[in-house]
């Protein structure tokens, strides 16, 4: 089959978008001299930027303007008469784009609105250990094979150079924040994990700028001095450059653990409200899971909640932190 022009939409969040980065990687491993583009939702562009194998990312902006941007959007694809279109989500905006794109190829998952308009749907199922890579993947089958592909970002000499400076002598980095409450192991069981860690070693903090309170106030209660907060000081590449050489990685269930897969880092990451077999766990080569033994509340739901359902919250904070020393 000779495609070539192909569209991927993705207009998630930096989760997500990592998570269909194998999409990309398989889709220019069978057809690498295709026009690849990708559309994500703006703030997401950062993390391709000069990119090896897209030509073109289109940015969303969902926050001013969000149904004038649609259509802008919609009239581009339509000029740019793709060969295929395939929508690694399952919205409505995002399925009639694909659906209405004009490319002869339309790939989405059934569970899409618009996808009686796709020429191939895919079921889209949470099965035992499936891994969110793997459903993702399957909407390629029909183009490429069936083969396992890795998430993988690319940051650039820039970005190494950018974060060379903190590269001196072993280091750890700590991205400590969630989009979800349920979702981040408690501050106290960060600070006592924290006074484990000889006070000559270096601890990076990661994160966005909304983090940094949170990550200052870890830092100030540890009394380590080996602490610095980067959240909002590194882009999405830098982060990575730096997550790629640290001694370890910690995480919670969240963007910072799909981003030390992307580099294949060492990771470790802490799961409270949420579960592996919901299919969103690290893919590093050395990756391992710290959770809680069975609780009768857990999980509480797939992407947790602004505070404890039963208002205990044991699911963090009996979490043993020489789980997390056994992997300094």
């Amino acid at each position: 089959m000779l495609l070539k022009k192909i569209l991927v939409i993705q207009t998630a969040s930096i989760g997500d978008v990592i998570l269909t980065t194998p999409v990309i990687e398989k889709l220019h491993r069978f057809y690498p001299e295709a026009s690849l583009d990708l559309l994500v939702k703006t703030g997401m562009e950062s993390l391709f930027r000069n990119h090896p194998f897209l030509h073109k990312v289109i940015t969303w902006n969902k926050n001013h303007g969000k149904y004038r941007n649609f259509f802008r959007i919609f009239s581009m694809i339509r000029k740019e008469k793709y060969d295929s279109v395939i929508t690694v989500q399952r919205f409505t905006l995002t399925g009639f784009l694909a659906a209405f794109s004009g490319a002869k190829i339309r790939i989405g998952f059934s569970k899409n609105p618009f996808s009686m308009f796709f020429t191939t749907s895919i079921p889209h199922v949470f099965r035992e250990e499936m891994h969110e890579v793997e459903r993702n993947l399957m909407l390629t089958t029909a183009l490429t094979d069936a083969s396992m592909v890795k998430p993988r970002v690319y940051p650039t000499a820039t970005d190494h150079a950018k974060t060379a400076i903190y590269k001196s002598g072993g280091y750890y980095t700590i991205s400590p924040a969630s989009l979800w409450f349920t979702k981040q192991y408690p501050i106290e069981k960060w600070v006592e994990f924290i006074s484990y860690i000889p006070t000559q070693t270096k601890i990076y903090f990661l994160g966005s700028s909304n983090d940094t309170i949170l990550c200052e106030e870890i830092i100030l209660h540890s009394g380590h001095h080996g602490c610095r907060d980067l959240s909002g000081k590194l882009s999405f590449l830098e982060s990575a450059s730096l997550m790629k050489d640290a001694r370890m990685n910690f995480t919670n269930d969240s963007a910072p653990m799909h981003l030390a897969s992307a580099m294949n880092a060492p990771v470790t990451v802490i799961y409270c409200s949420t579960i592996p077999s919901f299919g969103f766990g690290p893919l590093s080569d050395d990756s391992r899971i710290v959770e809680i033994g069975e609780l009768y509340c857990r999980p509480c739901g797939i992407h947790g909640y602004r505070s404890c359902p039963e208002k205990h919250f044991r699911c963090a904070t009996q979490i043993d932190v020489n789980r997390l020393i056994a992997r300094l």
